[in-house]
């Protein structure tokens, strides 16, 4: 990392770790906003992380921004941060300036101009539609993309994610505060997204490995702990190398995403195809080595290996990417597909 992302990994770190405990995230759960941990997020300047300086943004890029939506899953932050970032992301390069607030965001189908944008069919499954403050719909639109700002949406019946979070379609467009369009590719809503969960999952994996690794050091059983045993090293292990994969998948990625958002397809679909395999066996490794224990409410792993099991599908699962992966190397022709590969 360089000097700005360890100051802003250190803040964030600090932040959730001062802030957030096992009371918090299940009060967060039972549907009580953690005001005070959110406006110590605003204060921190992360909400606006992605957007240009001369909108009120840092101005940083995909790869700075990886520090706090890996944070997110690290510390099971039971806010939509992570939402808020990337659809301030959107607004900034449809040319829109961001209100304060939560915000959330989604593919969309758009109809209309301008004041007159309405929703063509309902989102599904918009993460915190009904928490946020407003909801950034992203269309495709020619050879871009049209970024509408929606507030007093309507929503149908709230319901909850594996992980608990709150979602909900979004039914009706309510106010259209302002409507923009971003040189963007046609499906930029579900690769940002997807972006945006691959990294969340490497934060959730390394906390979850962290959890792992100290239980199987305490744990006794035959008269020594169990990551005595080779078995458990063995399965730890498995785990470390998913969590490290993950994490330099989501990276590259990033980069990607930083140099060109027009060009980052390939990169986003490799780091969500690895992410979600990688969430589903971090988690069985993880409740694997805890045992019992590890199945309870109680112990409090349930807060990360539920976002794994959540966040693997959403944004396209495992099925999806490996269809856009395989519809490109086609398209490239099987002579090209090793130059693509090791070119990145």
């Amino acid at each position: 990392m360089n000097e700005f992302q360890t100051i802003l990994s250190d803040t964030a770190n600090r932040l959730f770790t001062d802030n957030l405990t096992k009371d918090t995230r299940i009060a967060a759960e039972d549907g009580t906003w953690p005001q005070a941990l959110w406006q110590a997020v605003e204060e921190n300047g992360f909400c606006r992380i992605l957007v240009s300086e001369a909108r009120g943004g840092a101005g940083a890029s995909w790869s700075d921004a990886m520090v706090l939506l890996k944070a997110c899953g690290l510390h099971a932050v039971p806010l939509p941060l992570a939402e808020t970032i990337v659809a301030a992301w959107f607004l900034d390069q449809a040319g829109l300036d961001v209100p304060d607030g939560p915000l959330t965001f989604g593919p969309a189908e758009l109809e209309g101009e301008g004041a007159d944008t309405r929703l063509a069919a309902p989102m599904r499954k918009v993460p915190y539609a009904a928490e946020a403050a407003h909801v950034v719909a992203i269309a495709p639109a020619g050879d871009g993309v049209t970024v509408a700002l929606l507030s007093d949406v309507t929503t149908a019946e709230p319901a909850a994610s594996i992980a608990r979070d709150p979602v909900a379609d979004v039914t009706a467009a309510g106010a259209v505060t302002a409507t923009g369009k971003a040189a963007l590719p046609q499906d930029a809503a579900m690769q940002a997204g997807a972006l945006m969960r691959a990294a969340g999952i490497a934060g959730a994996l390394q906390a979850a490995l962290a959890q792992a690794v100290q239980y199987a050091g305490e744990r006794v059983q035959f008269g020594r702990p169990i990551s005595k045993f080779q078995a458990i090293q063995h399965q730890l292990a498995e785990m470390a190398t998913h969590a490290a994969s993950v994490g330099v998948a989501a990276d590259v990625a990033a980069r990607a995403m930083s140099a060109d958002p027009t060009d980052a397809a390939f990169e986003i679909a490799a780091a969500k195809l690895r992410a979600a395999d990688a969430a589903q066996l971090g988690a069985s490794i993880a409740h694997q080595t805890h045992g019992a224990i590890g199945f309870t409410y109680e112990h409090g792993l349930h807060f990360w290996t539920r976002r794994l099991w959540s966040w693997g599908p959403e944004f396209g699962g495992a099925s999806h990417w490996a269809r856009v992966l395989g519809r490109q190397a086609i398209a490239d022709g099987g002579k090209a597909l090793w130059a693509s590969v090791t070119a990145r």
